[in-house]
């Protein structure tokens, strides 16, 4: 088993390895469990025999969860239960449904505690560690949330082995990506045929490509700077999500996303990344794009996280390791769209 300490005003671990969830405690006595209607029932079974909630709230799967319609109804059943404000609100899922219940523990009496049992690797990797929570707007992906720190994480590993291999292989971009910004062992780690549930370099891929934004968060933990190099790919990925209606997935979005931001970063005069994105583009095997305008993603990536007054801001890099947060023309914008569309489509006939 690995630990990561993710540091900060409320420090916490996150616990990596098998058979975690038959052997979780923690100290509140009022305990809400949430987690999605296709999770696998042993999962469930499991946390309900290691902690007896007072009461187990199912929620839609996937982001058909993260509405404010869902997030009232979670309230008023922790209301009818009479979670107490000394309670406690566990999140089991994947990263739709865990990035709920920290905003329904952040919401509910003004904040309670909050434990997160990510069961995807995308959720173990990205949305468990923190402490950003929230729902989706029509408008747009995570316009609605709240900072809300875990008191724990525990990423058992043995619920890997249930996932396809498409939505393992989706969850794999925020690891990919955590290389790109920061450790570059972790690319070829990722794509090595180990990398899979109980692979040999499983485990230690995966606590790696924790400790990144372990580390990230602990320097930044409300996104006050450095936490904005986390978003790379993002910007087009939250787009593609939004104007797809999820139908494009969040982890196969980033994969498209981060060819994006590399062809970007190297059309602003950045080292060429390419190869890089387009090799994982190539083992992830996303589902193909249906035709997109520029038009149709712009207004979307105009209302990302990362935008200010002064407009809409990208992650770019320098070259491996060295991101910067950068304001790009949109006649760049347009160009490098038009570039990527055709790079994506060359992909999808290969596949």
């Amino acid at each position: 088993m690995r630990r990561i300490e993710v540091g900060g005003p409320q420090a916490y671990g996150v616990e990596i390895g098998s058979g975690l969830l038959s052997r979780l405690q923690v100290p509140q006595r009022h305990i809400a469990l949430i987690h999605p209607a296709d999770l696998p029932a042993q999962f469930v079974e499991a946390v309900r025999a290691s902690l007896s909630p007072t009461v187990t709230i199912e929620v839609p799967a996937r982001d058909d969860c993260k509405t404010l319609e869902v997030l009232g109804s979670v309230l008023s059943r922790l209301a009818a239960a009479n979670i107490p404000r000394d309670g406690a609100v566990v999140g089991l899922g994947g990263g739709a449904a865990t990035d709920l219940a920290g905003f329904a523990a952040a919401s509910y009496l003004r904040g309670v505690a909050f434990y997160t049992l990510p069961t995807t690797l995308l959720g173990m990797v990205d949305a468990a560690v923190g402490g950003k929570t929230g729902v989706n707007l029509p408008e747009g992906k995570n316009l609605v949330g709240a900072f809300h720190p875990p008191r724990a994480v525990w990423c058992d590993t043995d619920t890997l082995t249930t996932l396809p291999d498409a939505v393992f292989r989706e969850g794999a971009a925020e690891a990919y990506k955590h290389g790109l910004i920061s450790d570059p062992s972790l690319l070829e780690r990722v794509l090595s045929p180990q990398f899979k549930p109980g692979g040999m370099n499983l485990e230690d891929t995966l606590a790696d490509a924790i400790a990144v934004k372990a580390g990230v968060v602990t320097r930044d933990p409300t996104e006050q700077g450095e936490r904005a190099y986390l978003n790379f790919g993002h910007t087009l990925a939250h787009a593609l999500e939004a104007v797809t209606n999820h139908a494009v997935t969040h982890g196969e979005a980033v994969g498209y996303g981060m060819h994006y931001a590399a062809l970007l970063s190297h059309a602003v005069g950045g080292a060429d990344l390419t190869p890089h994105t387009l090799a994982f583009l190539n083992w992830q095997r996303p589902a193909p794009l249906f035709r997109l305008t520029f038009e149709d993603v712009m207004p979307y990536m105009a209302r990302d996280k990362k935008a200010d007054s002064q407009g809409v801001r990208f992650v770019l890099l320098h070259e491996l390791a060295r991101p910067y947060l950068a304001r790009v023309p949109e006649g760049v914008l347009r160009e490098v769209f038009g570039e990527w569309q055709a790079q994506v489509a060359l992909l999808s006939a290969r596949a």
